[in-house]
């Protein structure tokens, strides 16, 4: 997954992570059934107790015999990292969700301190023998900004990192590409079919399995669904066996439901933080701490801070405001990161005055007393800039004042060098 996460990137011109919502795969399942899209079955659990009785359920309702215990969490690869397991009987499901909640789970697309698991999916074995070979697929659906078009990306070796198949085998990755004005066409999702190598019934199902994963990309808001494997069975049924699913943000205010299934503890918690104080903000992985208003803004100053040799180690839109009280709020946040060594600040002064801004600063570090350790650069240009340059200067507070975004820059190299 993460070569379509480096590709969806490419298609966009912000990082994904600045406007979408990810979901576990237990809810994008659901989301997924609730549009017509066969699922592999399963019963979501906090703990061991829980998951014995989901497979109890589960043997009930579906006649499984195995099952098999998946970690819930937002991350992809978890089957290398041991968060994907068969167990046999009631007694291996016990005690492999037992082994599996709780423990940090670390994957290729997780930090190397990993994520902690607090529930598992307990689904159903699918794949048991009957009168053909099981196959798996590849399917995902996400938005070519380039073309203005949604586009499936469709490939045979499903079930294995697709990565890797970009890289060694590219003539086995296919698109098709969909005018949003017109939707899917049936001859689009026939034709999927037929570059999967199918016929007869499994070719009818997976036509009926696009038609209806294309209308949950849509109805959902989606920025992205993404199904590996996707699995014909023995007996010639097409069902989604994993979902990774991200919802566009900037929906949600229609989609409450959706909204509802954010789980804050997968996320960054100053992440959390600065939303729930409106604040934007993005944490990184570099070293200097990033002030701005207005996201274009910003992601020029994170150009300007590698360009000078060093990374940023936010991205932060104050937004219009910048008083002393928003200022004072940004500065908590950005210190929240111990890896901060610097923060430059850079503020353009339109509708909001560059002396206001540098006096919210000012004031901002006289409350927050010896809590900040690490300089301070500031670069207002705009209504009034030359009057916050000297409210700055004059303020007795060691924080450098620029004007030119480069002697902002040449700031920042000499107070880290």
């Amino acid at each position: 997954m993460l070569f379509l996460s480096h590709f969806y990137s490419e298609l966009n011109s912000e990082p994904d992570k600045f406007y979408i919502m990810n979901i576990h795969e237990y809810q994008g399942k659901e989301i997924l059934a609730s549009y017509g899209v066969r699922i592999q079955r399963g019963i979501v659990a906090n703990n061991a107790v829980e998951a014995v009785a989901a497979a109890k359920q589960l043997t009930a309702e579906t006649g499984t015999g195995w099952h098999v215990i998946k970690a819930q969490i937002h991350a992809g690869g978890r089957g290398k990292g041991g968060g994907v397991k068969l167990a046999k009987n009631l007694q291996q499901v016990e005690e492999i969700a037992g082994q599996i909640i709780g423990m940090q789970l670390i994957t290729p697309q997780t930090s190397a301190e990993g994520k902690k698991v607090n529930k598992v999916l307990v689904a159903e074995d699918v794949y048991y023998p009957g009168e053909s070979e099981t196959s798996e697929f590849y399917v995902s659906v996400l938005l070519n900004r380039a073309t203005g078009r949604n586009m499936i990306m469709y490939s045979t070796e499903g079930g294995m990192d697709i990565e890797e198949v970009a890289e060694h085998t590219p003539h086995l990755i296919f698109t098709e590409e969909v005018d949003p004005s017109v939707g899917l066409q049936g001859f689009q999702a026939r034709r999927i079919a037929f570059n999967l190598g199918l016929s007869g019934n499994a070719f009818k199902e997976m036509v009926k399995f696009i038609d209806a994963l294309y209308n949950a990309y849509i109805g959902s808001d989606a920025s992205m669904f993404e199904i590996n494997p996707v699995l014909k069975t023995s007996d010639n049924k097409i069902m989604a066996v994993d979902a990774k699913v991200n919802i566009d943000d900037n929906a949600l205010y229609r989609q409450p439901k959706y909204a509802e299934m954010r789980d804050i503890r997968e996320e960054n918690p100053i992440e959390v933080e600065a939303k729930e104080v409106g604040l934007n903000y993005v944490d990184l992985d570099g070293t200097v701490g990033c002030m701005v208003n207005g996201a274009g803004l910003a992601m020029a100053t994170m150009d300007l801070i590698k360009y000078a040799g060093f990374e940023p180690a936010n991205f932060l839109d104050v937004g219009g405001t910048a008083d002393a009280k928003r200022v004072e709020t940004a500065f908590r946040i950005i210190l929240k990161d111990p890896n901060v060594k610097a923060i430059l600040i850079n503020i353009f002064g339109g509708i909001v005055r560059c002396d206001r801004v540098a006096q919210g600063v000012v004031d901002a570090y006289k409350n927050m007393g010896d809590a900040i350790k690490v300089p301070i650069i500031v670069r207002l240009q705009g209504t009034n800039a030359e009057i916050a340059k000297e409210l700055i200067d004059n303020s007795g507070m060691p924080i450098l004042s620029a004007v030119q975004f480069q002697e902002a820059a040449d700031q920042v190299k000499a107070a880290l060098s």
